[in-house]
């Protein structure tokens, strides 16, 4: 039976963020000058609650000493909590405002604890997130605002499909009608790495010739059933061997695919850039890379013929910004993974808002009731968001729907 956690986090001793060279807090850069129109604002306190849905969610909140507060969202996964208590320290008493300059310090004082990639990324990213929301409080914008300003008044949204017998063609096919007809979305994604029944060894990678046939009759069972009502995409998750995965995408080649996601595992990346070459299927790739400097490498490589960063995984909304900018210049559009809450999605959708490149944002919990009881608004709407122009991210969170969902064991954070 494990012992009950009592470790103070905030105080956890790094003599890398203890003494750094490149130190941006504010008192050490000399950030000290007054600023008007109620812009001199400090945070005080940093709080997290974990939501159980379809993925343990976890939301951040960010106080200040002017009352306003900005609600943020980090990647899901074990640790995260605990690592946004551990940058706590560096982050109260600054301005919230110097969004850039706080991102890089996090960046720097995390450095030993593994600020590179990873969780410790995806971590800065909640409190990034939370920033924004709270800026474009204190400044009665929107988050769109922050980013360099509109490209469009909505986001397409793909959603995220599964059935009880998703290895079955016919199946996939069925709910791909549902979801367009009844739910009125336009653009769908369905998975390929689901059991044919032929397989042989799971652990090799490699795709027998059945197994091949059986994904290839899946994309052909959904795409002639929707036909030009919706574009439809396939997901991998970085299951298959270099190999399989061009002879998958290049059995696919016929049909009309949006993209194939993530055919071979993130790694390496040279793989990814053959596989990417050897097919006209559109190859969709990047919720595995972190920061721009990762990402980087599979648009310049050519890699990819989208790009997928995860929003609050990548390294926060700036992060994505630029991602998408680097994308741009080599004529590569963005489709951004999601598998978040009301919070991270909407903040996923100003995003697109702003960049000129930006296909669709991902919904992934359309089989979740209470999706969208977490905030008051109302977030997809027949397959689109639209993008608020209420100051931050637009969201009011329901406080009773997170406590009602908590994760056992959490508490809900601190009112406004």
């Amino acid at each position: 039976m494990g012992k009950a956690n009592d470790v103070d986090y905030a105080d956890l001793h790094d003599p890398n963020a203890e003494y750094t060279m490149r130190e941006l807090s504010a008192e050490t850069m000399g950030v000290t000058a007054k600023r008007g129109g109620g812009r001199d604002v400090e945070i005080t306190d940093v709080q997290t609650t974990m939501v159980d849905g379809n993925f343990p969610w976890t939301l951040v909140r960010i106080y200040t000493d002017a009352g306003i507060v900005g609600t943020g969202e980090a990647y899901w996964g074990a640790g995260v909590p605990e690592l946004i208590e551990r940058m706590k320290p560096f982050v109260v008493g600054e301005n919230p405002l110097d969004i850039d300059r706080l991102y890089e310090h996090l960046i720097q004082k995390m450095s030993g604890e593994g600020s590179v990639e990873g969780v410790t990324v995806t971590a800065i990213a909640g409190i990034e997130v939370a920033l924004h929301d709270l800026a474009g409080k204190i400044l009665e914008v929107p988050a769109y605002q922050l980013l360099g300003g509109k490209y469009r008044d909505e986001m397409r949204v793909y959603c995220d499909c599964h059935t009880e017998e998703e290895a079955d063609p016919e199946a996939c096919a069925e709910e791909a009608r549902r979801v367009v007809d009844e739910l009125g979305y336009d653009a769908l994604k369905f998975d390929l790495d689901v059991p044919s029944g032929l397989e042989k060894d799971r652990a090799n990678r490699h795709l027998r010739p059945g197994e091949i046939r059986h994904k290839a009759e899946i994309v052909e069972k959904v795409t002639e059933e929707v036909k030009d009502e919706a574009d439809v995409a396939f997901d991998c998750h970085w299951t298959f061997s270099g190999s399989s995965g061009k002879r998958l995408a290049e059995a696919i080649e016929e049909y009309d695919v949006w993209w194939l996601e993530d055919p071979v595992p993130p790694e390496n990346i040279e793989v990814q850039e053959e596989v990417t070459k050897s097919t006209t299927t559109p190859i969709t790739v990047g919720e595995n890379r972190y920061r721009v400097t990762e990402e980087r490498r599979l648009i310049e490589n050519q890699a990819v013929d989208m790009i997928a960063p995860d929003m609050p995984k990548v390294g926060g909304m700036r992060e994505t910004r630029k991602v998408a900018d680097v994308a741009n210049q080599y004529y590569i559009p963005v489709a951004m993974h999601n598998v978040s809450s009301p919070i991270a999605t909407m903040a996923s959708a100003h995003v697109g808002a702003a960049v000129p490149n930006s296909l669709a944002v991902e919904y992934h919990s359309y089989e979740l009731g209470w999706w969208d009881d977490l905030v008051e608004e109302t977030v997809i709407e027949n397959g689109y968001i639209e993008i608020p122009e209420e100051p931050g991210l637009g969201l009011t969170l329901d406080l009773d729907a997170v406590e009602e969902h908590v994760v056992e064991g959490d508490t809900v954070f601190d009112e406004a």
